[in-house]
């Protein structure tokens, strides 16, 4: 069945019905029945998806009583019932019009203008319908004429009937009706079904009343706020069912409440409260109510956003390249720390990898999801260090942007911050530092209202922060509050074991990156490189293998490409510093011992130790049983 269906009382109605529609290429079906015929016609069309209805006189009456879909009138023009009184235009007798008003209204009328002595009788329904006609019949009428169950009722008393037709041009005008009716339902029907997505998938609860209070529209989102389901709610009294609302006030003063916090079931609930205004009359009224843990979550997606410009911590401890028992320590103590939400502190020299470990101890904590940032003191003068770490708001000095800027305390906001070189900062900054790390709390340059954060501290330094202390270049307070977890990482020089390791990793890397397939160092470079004091640490080792993988023509770094390197050979003998603090051992032991961290990583296969060093699986043995180690 289509989306029309018309439905002929009669089927002379439905010839010329059939006619209109395959003239003008109409979609339209066409079924034939009269009055309560026509009605289970009508409701079996619609649940077969008619979804508007077009019939005549009292079927049409009758069908609009019965379907909840629209129902179109094939209406009496004047023409119909000219055409019906032509053939009684010479009868003597008074004519009785007999049939439901809708069809023979103006029919005296029309009469009156042609002479013709007409008397009306009307019914509301076919079974009042014989009543009338006998009551008509008893006044002396013997000719009728009418709509369809006024001609069948009269013709089956015997008398002279003559039906009213609806002409072509009536069909056409009410099909295009129907047509036009159908367009405006599947509009409103579309945007309903907007409306209704919008309010089901909205995280905000809608709640609206009409000017009397009835509550006329209640969300998912409300059912989940106010424990009440919308089957239960809608069509009462607000005040009734849900107390508390506000609704009505807002009503009878007309003024809208904005940002009002509330206690619903437990819950702090933000409510924003409007009155619906038409033709400048107050009809109803509707609110927003939002739950404050989701204005939080968005709060931390907004700034989960912002964390995509780069605020992403890329390591973790698998990344960190050893095998000394120092380093060993030094990882599992970071991991416990990482499970612990007090402020690090990290020690070493420059090189060392301090950064390394911030990034994998934020990647091992609970706050992993979160931003990390990091920040390096000691690379940005006062002033500007100052404007990126607590932002500030537009107009705050010369320069600064349209709209403000965030800090990167708020841009941390359920990460971590890694403050690097913390140590270079000025005792006036640290002042600020300290009052942030207490109160939890930052305030942007030129504002001065101040914005709450929950961000981890991780901070590092290559200085002795304990001397500063004592020489009132480091503020107490703030070193005590920054010291509760201490890790030191140890120099490459006090764990030579790990620079093999390294250096294999970085001839990987960078064989790589600079489309080269070399495959391992000679002996002579592996010597020279164990004897080297690395005072720039791993970041120094890095800088001389990326020169020699860059600088090798062969397969293998030989010494001459180690020693082009610059810088390399003014510091490649042991320094008096180095010899007073590490006993030292031969490079023989520093080999044997490497190669056996190696096999025992391996779990004591061989092969793999062999891939991992380098080398072939006879070059190990043959150094193991030179050395005499099984």
């Amino acid at each position: 069945m289509g989306e029309i269906v018309l439905i002929a009382p009669y089927e002379n109605l439905g010839n010329m019905a059939r006619e209109v529609i395959k003239k003008n290429g109409f979609d339209i079906d066409v079924v034939i029945g009269d009055l309560s015929d026509g009605v289970k016609a009508a409701q079996r069309a619609v649940k077969e998806g008619a979804q508007v209805l077009i019939s005549r006189g009292g079927t049409y009456t009758m069908i609009k009583g019965a379907v909840e879909v629209p129902v179109v009138e094939i209406k009496m023009s004047s023409f119909d019932i000219l055409r019906g009184f032509k053939n009684l235009m010479k009868y003597p007798g008074k004519i009785g019009v007999a049939g439901y008003r809708n069809v023979i209204y103006g029919c005296d009328t029309v009469a009156e203008l042609l002479n013709v002595d007409v008397e009306m009788f009307l019914f509301d329904n076919e079974v009042t319908a014989p009543l009338v006609i006998e009551e008509a019949i008893s006044r002396g009428i013997k000719v009728f004429i009418g709509d369809a169950i006024g001609y069948k009722s009269a013709r089956a008393y015997g008398c002279e009937s003559y039906l009213i037709t609806s002409g072509k041009e009536s069909i056409y005008d009410s099909v295009q009706e129907a047509m036009r009716i159908l367009e405006v339902t599947k509009t409103e029907k579309a945007k309903a079904e907007k409306f209704k997505t919008i309010l089901d998938f909205i995280n905000d609860g809608i709640l609206a009343v009409d000017k009397h209070g009835i509550i006329t529209t209640f969300n998912p989102a409300a059912e989940w706020i106010f424990q009440r389901r919308a089957s239960e709610v809608v069509g009462r009294k607000v005040g009734e069912v849900i107390p508390n609302t506000g609704m009505l006030k807002v009503i009878e003063s007309g003024s809208k409440e904005i940002g009002v916090l509330q206690d619903i079931n437990r819950c702090k609930i933000v409510t924003n409260r409007v009155p619906i205004v038409v033709d400048d009359k107050i009809v109803g009224a509707v609110a927003t109510f939002q739950d404050v843990t989701q204005i939080q979550d968005l709060e931390y997606k907004i700034r989960r956003e912002q964390v995509k410009k780069g605020f992403v911590a890329k390591y973790n401890f698998d990344n960190i390249v050893h095998v000394s028992r120092a380093m060993e320590e030094c990882i599992e103590r970071a991991k416990k720390y990482s499970k612990i939400d007090s402020p690090v502190l990290i020690l070493g020299e420059s090189g060392v990898g301090k950064e390394l470990f911030a990034q994998s101890i934020h990647n091992e904590s609970p706050r992993r999801n979160g931003p990390f940032v990091a920040v390096n003191c000691a690379a940005l003068p006062p002033n500007l260090l100052e404007s990126e770490l607590f932002g500030y708001v537009e107009g705050a000095f010369t320069g600064a942007k349209r709209g403000g800027k965030p800090g990167l305390f708020e841009l941390a906001h359920k990460g971590s911050i890694f403050l690097d070189e913390i140590g270079e900062l000025s005792m006036e900054f640290q002042a600020r530092l300290l009052r942030v790390l207490q109160q939890k709390e930052v305030m942007r340059i030129g504002d001065d209202k101040v914005i709450p954060i929950d961000v981890r501290i991780i901070a590092a330094t290559n200085k002795d922060i304990a001397k500063m202390v004592s020489e009132n270049k480091f503020r107490e307070d703030l070193y005590y509050r920054i010291n509760i977890l201490t890790l030191y990482i140890p120099a490459l020089r006090f764990r030579r074991e790990d620079v093999i390791p390294l250096i294999n990793h970085f001839i990987n890397k960078y064989s790589l990156r600079y489309g080269k397939n070399i495959t391992g160092i000679s002996s002579e470079v592996q010597d020279y490189l164990l004897s080297y004091n690395y005072r720039g640490n791993i970041r120094e080792l890095q800088g001389i293998m990326e020169r020699a993988v860059a600088l090798c023509e062969g397969d293998i770094i030989q010494l001459k490409d180690v020693e082009a390197v610059s810088n390399v050979k003014e510091d490649t003998t042991i320094n008096k510093e180095f010899c007073d603090d590490v006993p030292l051992i031969s490079l023989r032991e520093l080999e044997i011992n490497y190669i056996n961290k190696v096999i025992e990583k391996c779990c004591g296969n061989i092969s793999e130790a062999a891939k991992i060093l380098g080398i072939d699986r006879s070059t190990i043995w043959r150094k193991l049983k030179k050395d005499t180690v099984v």
